[in-house]
């Protein structure tokens, strides 16, 4: 089902007019359905139903506490990069032991936090930081459950800046060399070996990657097994794409179809890392235009929303759609740039689109729930949006608009 709708020539997000939530709460403005958030989630859960599995949401993709707060409701487990992470899980209502702790620069006062509250698993991806965490685990008197990050070296034919599983990026350990840290992982008292993680990229749509990876981790449990290594889980990351413009997604069905078979003569827990596959297309950030600006070789649409508010765009050149709220039948239609008030050139939401708007027109940007308020920030002095969840024909302000004063408050000017 589309929660995001027109009815009566107007946007809806459920059963409310976008319009109704602008004028309550100005733009921009980031707007979330419930209904399309746990919809995306409970896809994911029964298409894994027949087999034991978590389903640990990718925390870095939207970190709202409402938005964690819903799934740890539906039953989610978490993936965190970060204390802060971890401390929003907590905060939101999720519980320790349903983290799993990955990224591949752990601070010790992080390392020292996870093991407190007695976590699920640390996604371990260096020597130096197995070695670290059993330090820790030392003098805490503590046991840290591990699993490591295997590096599969598998190009999965996606952005380079969201690659993950390639030999020259950071994440992870090299494959042929997981045996040996698997071993030395077994002398320390501190460490308990509880799994096997991967995470290859983001944004596939293709499931062949998803096999490889899958087809290689089995071939090293089967070699930890000779060395009398055995695990509890496997953890397959996250990665599915979405469709932002005419990308043919994997669906939860069709990845559990291919993977599963494999497992069926394993007894192990399978975790899975969905992040910007559960909230991309449950979110739209709406926006005003500004001005408009005709010029013999191009026209722009100046909206309120920038490359601060709205990263993606300008990080990665990610297309997102953009459409009226309230499209207009009089007016001509004519080829814009959707450019920010930021003073930068890259600061552009979408290029060459055709609109047909009038100035103070709102536009609805698509596809923004991951990686759109969360990799928000303040440049150039802007307060970050508002975040608002709409269940059914309710209105839930989730985090308020940030003001200018609240910006410096905590700045001092010296004497």
């Amino acid at each position: 089902m589309n929660y995001f709708h027109y009815q009566n020539d107007e946007l809806y997000v459920e059963q409310v007019a976008v319009t109704q939530i602008a004028q309550q709460f100005g733009t921009p403005c980031y707007i979330y359905s419930r209904a399309a958030l746990e919809q995306q989630w409970q896809a994911f859960n029964q298409a894994f139903a027949s087999y034991s599995h978590r389903i640990c949401y990718a925390v870095k993709a939207n970190s709202n506490l409402a938005i964690l707060n819903l799934l740890a409701r539906q039953g989610s487990s978490f993936d965190v990069v970060s204390g802060g992470e971890l401390t929003r899980v907590l905060a939101a209502g999720g519980k320790a032991e349903n983290i799993v702790f990955s990224g591949v620069g752990k601070a010790t006062a992080e390392i020292k936090q996870a093991l407190a509250a007695n976590i699920f698993c640390f996604n371990v991806e260096s020597k130096a930081e197995l070695i670290r965490l059993a330090e820790i685990a030392a003098q805490m008197g503590q046991q840290a459950k591990i699993a490591l990050r295997v590096n599969p070296d598998i190009d999965v034919n996606t952005h380079p800046y969201i690659a993950t599983g390639l030999k020259e990026n950071k994440f992870g350990i090299a494959i042929d060399e997981a045996v040996e840290l698997y071993q030395l992982a077994t002398s320390f008292t501190q460490i308990k070996i509880t799994g096997i993680a991967c995470h290859i990229g983001s944004q596939i749509t293709a499931l062949d990657p998803f096999v490889e990876a899958l087809d290689k981790l089995l071939d090293l449990i089967a070699e930890l097994k000779s060395h009398k290594i055995t695990l509890q889980h496997i953890d397959l990351g996250g990665g599915l794409g979405v469709c932002y413009r005419d990308e043919i997604a994997i669906t939860p069905a069709e990845y559990a179809a291919a993977i599963l078979p494999k497992l069926a003569n394993h007894k192990l827990e399978l975790l899975l890392e969905p992040g910007r596959a559960l909230v991309a297309n449950a979110g739209i950030l709406v926006t005003q235009i500004e001005y408009l600006k005709h010029q013999p070789v191009k026209n722009f649409a100046i909206v309120d929303v920038g490359m601060n508010d709205l990263l993606r765009p300008a990080l990665y050149e990610a297309w997102h759609g953009i459409m009226p709220v309230k499209p207009r039948v009089e007016g001509i239609m004519q080829i814009y740039d959707v450019v920010g008030p930021v003073c930068e050139t890259g600061d552009f939401i979408g290029k060459n689109r055709h609109l047909q708007v009038a100035e103070k027109d709102l536009l609805a940007i698509f596809s923004v729930g991951a990686y759109g308020f969360v990799m928000s920030s303040n440049y150039n002095a802007r307060p970050r949006a508002a975040e608002v969840l709409v269940d059914g024909d309710q209105i839930f302000l989730a985090r308020p608009r940030e003001t200018v004063t609240e910006l410096f408050a905590n700045e001092k000017i010296l004497p």
